[in-house]
């Protein structure tokens, strides 16, 4: 990773005030004009500055943007930007558009007010010409304000808003450096970016997935999410209220026993929710950052690759920073205010039973399994089978030492951990481990292993061949 200099929101505001080139306008919603304020107490900001907007009142905001269900939103922000960057080249483009590169920054937030708690966040982006008569780009953000103070927020926005201008500017060379800088003087103890999308010339190097994937690598965030279609969205919006059943593991590639997993844990799940809820469930594919670099680096084909494949089969995927069952467990939980489900073979169950996961946790195990069975998450464990045997193993085969062997009695005997009954035992023997052995040896028959669709999207990108 090349050294990177990181500037202060002043000298970010002062070099784009100095740059005459550049000239827009400001509108922000929800946590004062924090970021138009660094561009004017920076000097020389008549330079840059057309104009700055803030309507708070409902009303005014309709009239301005058009109506809209929720006012913190993306479809409020998208709405914005359009506005503000429409009015601002209608009314300048003839006297200077043939030297300015326009910008319209926007942001549209929920910070901490007199009124207890809440979820503060907010959707923050920018339409901008990186060269003179282009068309612009947009980049469009979403971020979770985790200070306990609205001043502390309003700086963070200010600070992230300044970021986010100059990083258009000055830092869109590469993806690691555009990420990066837009966290410039600001921690991940403030901040959470947990969606990000980039449209127009100015990003043509650029893939929102893998710009994605740098926020978790980089620790910016915890989670990021694509949805049944490979589109980046805000993960906690599409979870939220939804009952979910997730399957870990690394889907290089995914294979019918993985879908029949989902599946067959979603049906019996759906047996175990009241009536009203037994259609809104949410199947998830999740991959943890380890199994992305399990093989010493992140590579970004590969990355990609596992993300078309599953989205070939319509299947939602998300990626996470989680190394263990019971800190996802507890983030989902958190997120989808409903119940969570896990689909998993019997060595995870293993994994999880295993007391040396926790041995840096103050409660140790006991803290790990509150923390995972305390918000009433399941287990549904599919029948694995070893390689050459034919014997089917389930939940009963895990094992345990004799002061654990009691815990996993009462999860059993109160289904927080369910054995799945309806299963296919064709698929349980099927690795992607060995899906790509076969692949390598040119044996055809790891076909009949994988999703007609994914064996499509193997043979067209030629995936996992050794030559």
């Amino acid at each position: 990773m090349s050294p990177h200099n990181v500037l202060s929101p002043r000298q970010k505001a002062l070099q784009i005030n100095l740059d005459e080139t550049i000239y827009g306008s400001f509108a922000e919603i929800g946590a004062g004009q924090e970021v138009a304020r660094h561009f004017f107490q920076a000097g020389g900001a008549a330079g840059t500055i057309a104009r700055t907007m803030s309507a708070y009142d409902m009303i005014m905001s309709d009239a301005m943007y058009g109506e809209t269900g929720r006012y913190v939103s993306e479809e409020r922000l998208i709405s914005m930007l359009k506005t503000e960057c429409s009015t601002l080249m209608q009314r300048l483009d003839l006297e200077r558009g043939e030297s300015s590169r326009f910008f319209t920054y926007a942001n549209t937030v929920t910070a901490k007010g007199y009124r207890g708690a809440g979820n503060y966040h907010g959707w923050t982006g920018i339409k901008f010409q990186q060269n003179p008569g282009e068309e612009p780009s947009q980049v469009v953000i979403h971020i979770k304000l985790l200070d306990n103070q609205n001043l502390f927020q309003q700086e963070a926005i200010g600070t992230f808003g300044v970021n986010l201008i100059h990083s258009c500017y000055y830092a869109n060379d590469s993806m690691e450096h555009f990420v990066r800088s837009l966290m410039d003087n600001l921690t991940n103890e403030r901040i959470l970016i947990d969606a990000i999308k980039v449209t127009g010339p100015a990003f043509r190097h650029m893939d929102d997935r893998l710009l994605s994937l740098e926020l978790v690598n980089n620790c910016f965030t915890d989670v990021i999410m694509f949805n049944d279609k490979g589109k980046v969205v805000q993960h906690s919006e599409e979870l939220y209220k939804k009952n979910i059943v997730a399957l870990r593991g690394s889907f290089r590639p995914p294979t019918l026993l993985n879908m029949e997993m989902l599946q067959k844990g979603a049906e019996q799940f759906r047996n175990n929710l009241p009536e009203d809820e037994g259609e809104n469930i949410m199947t998830l594919a999740e991959i943890s950052m380890n199994r992305l670099i399990e093989r010493g680096s992140i590579d970004s084909a590969d990355f990609l690759a596992r993300i078309d494949m599953l989205t070939s089969i319509n299947q939602p995927v998300l990626i996470s920073h989680f190394q263990h069952f019971h800190t996802l467990s507890h983030y989902l939980s958190d997120v989808c205010r409903r119940r969570v489900a896990f689909a998993a073979r019997v060595h995870n169950l293993q994994d999880i039973f295993d007391e040396e996961n926790y041995k840096n946790l103050d409660g140790g195990f006991l803290e790990a399994f509150g923390t995972m069975f305390g918000k009433n998450t399941q287990i549904y464990v599919y029948p694995e089978k070893a390689d050459d045997e034919d014997m089917l193993l389930a939940s009963d085969s895990v094992t345990l030492s004799a002061h654990v062997k009691p815990l996993m009695e009462y999860f059993k005997n109160h289904n927080f951990i369910q054995d799945i009954k309806n299963f296919n035992p064709n698929v349980a023997n099927i690795w992607s481990r060995k899906v790509v052995e076969k692949i390598e040896a040119g044996d055809s028959t790891w076909e009949e292993m994988v999703p007609a669709s994914v064996a499509e999207a193997v043979k067209k990108s030629n995936l996992f061949r050794s030559n």
